[in-house]
């Protein structure tokens, strides 16, 4: 989306704010410091109500986990199991070890590798382990969604007679429990064509950024994906751990989703269609998390970019899937929470607050009030936004304790770090807004297997 566009945004959220600060009887007239605290309470109580349901999504998950949801494990449907990866010799090995692993019958199982615009032996590796492997060499048309739909298309063409009726996607850092195809199964069963899983870490405790990846991750898991499920509405696909029935990807035509996120971008496209994507909360994997501020950064700036794009692409259907009355229109509603206000709001806050900060220093207006007044009111809302993320990490800690493998002593205090690592998302929520983005490999170095993981 252009800048001008971004802007006229801004200006007409800005707008809408005022007139919920009138509503509510905030008088603009009034000294500057009332109107620095009233605007910084009155995004703070948008940005709680906008985002109330996920309160209620808590309490569904704490009960929903208390119970067992499964499907039906008598028919074994055969899959193919495809792994885009670049570079990634020193990991490939151990996921694919995993997937022969399983307790699923072998011959209902392939494994494709395509290996794109690699210069190390990532094919060497995989086909050794035993997968079908293919390279793909194209340094126009980047990224993963141009080499799932690839490694589709040969599937299609090559392998139709083994006539799949499902595709696995993973990335080359994961491992599967031994249970997960089978666990996946069993939700296929129940009639979903596409399914997201429970995902784990590899490297928990490597870090405060590492753990804070996989904390996050746990919470998506646990605390929307479960709850979405037992309220019958839509969940989402995070990045890799994920099956797609095979007639709905031929229906597609392929895998024709190519922004900098795709699984966002595919999940949102299926769910304004009126599909509806499970959960698995008993098919486990883990994957390894960026370790260093540099990684993290260029991580989450291309995560950043991705959801404005994927708003720009699909904003205007998800918004009208929401006022149209439509059946799927909580699901609409609760991805574009996901995609798109918690950044602009916190965003804006930043940014009018800053304003308040230059009109005090260079003497607009009495310079030691102001500045003192937007401090104390930038201090409450930074503490009860970190109060908001503390809890939601001690509880994903608390309740999924015994599968963190992490000492008891590094999992409470990287609960603490986590609404620090939250925080660093408002930065580059900033920077991607203005910045052009494009897509890097990050390298994973984590040549675990399952056992040394546990």
């Amino acid at each position: 989306m252009e800048v001008s566009t971004w802007t006229h945004l801004y200006q007409h959220i800005l707008f809408i704010a005022f007139i919920l600060l009138g509503i509510i009887g905030i008088n603009l007239d009034a000294p500057i410091s009332t109107f620095i605290n009233d605007f910084n309470l009155i995004m703070f109580v948008l940005f709680t109500l906008l985002y109330s349901y996920k309160f209620v999504y808590l309490f569904v998950a704490l009960k929903a986990k208390k119970g067992e949801h499964s499907g039906n494990s008598n028919v074994l449907n055969k899959y193919a199991v495809i792994i885009a990866a670049r570079n990634e010799e020193l990991v490939i090995g151990q996921l694919i070890q995993s997937i022969k692993n399983q307790k699923y019958p072998e011959n209902f199982i392939d494994i494709f590798v395509v290996a794109d615009n690699c210069t190390d032996n990532t094919a060497r590796v995989a086909e050794k382990a035993g997968a079908i492997v293919r390279e793909r060499f194209n340094k126009t048309q980047v990224g993963k969604g141009y080499a799932l739909d690839y490694m589709i298309k040969i599937i299609e063409s090559e392998y139709a007679s083994r006539k799949y009726e499902g595709y696995f996607v993973f990335d080359a850092d994961n491992l599967l429990d031994e249970h997960y195809i089978m666990e996946m199964n069993k939700t296929f069963n129940q009639g979903y064509r596409v399914i997201t899983s429970y995902r784990n870490s590899k490297n928990y405790d490597q870090n405060w950024i590492s753990a804070g990846y996989a904390l996050w991750f746990l919470h998506e898991a646990e605390y929307l994906n479960l709850p979405r499920m037992v309220l019958n509405a839509s969940c989402a696909i995070s990045g890799t751990g994920f099956l797609v029935h095979a007639d709905l990807i031929k229906d597609n035509g392929g895998w024709n989703y190519h922004l900098l996120t795709e699984d966002i971008e595919f999940s949102i496209s299926q769910i304004i269609k009126g599909e509806k994507i499970g959960y698995c909360r008993n098919a486990m994997f883990y994957d390894e998390q960026p370790i260093t501020i540099s990684q993290s950064w260029h991580q989450r700036l291309r995560w950043a970019k991705g959801f404005y794009q994927v708003f720009s692409k699909y904003g205007r259907a998800l918004i009208g899937c929401i006022f149209k009355g439509k059946s799927n229109w909580f699901s609409c509603y609760d991805m574009t929470m996901t995609i798109m206000p918690a950044i602009l709001f916190s965003s804006i806050s930043i940014i009018v607050n800053v304003f308040f900060y230059l009109a005090g220093l260079f003497e607009f207006v009495d310079e030691k009030r102001i500045v003192q007044t937007t401090t104390i009111a930038m201090v409450k809302s930074a503490f009860w936004f970190y109060g908001i993320l503390f809890m939601i990490g001690f509880m994903t800690t608390l309740t999924e304790w015994r599968k963190i493998h992490c000492s008891g002593w590094k999992k409470i205090a990287y609960t603490i770090t986590f609404p620090l690592f939250m925080f660093t998302y408002l930065p580059i929520a900033v920077v991607a807004l203005f910045k052009d983005v494009e897509w890097k490999p990050i390298a994973h170095t984590v040549a675990k297997s399952l056992d040394d993981v546990r």
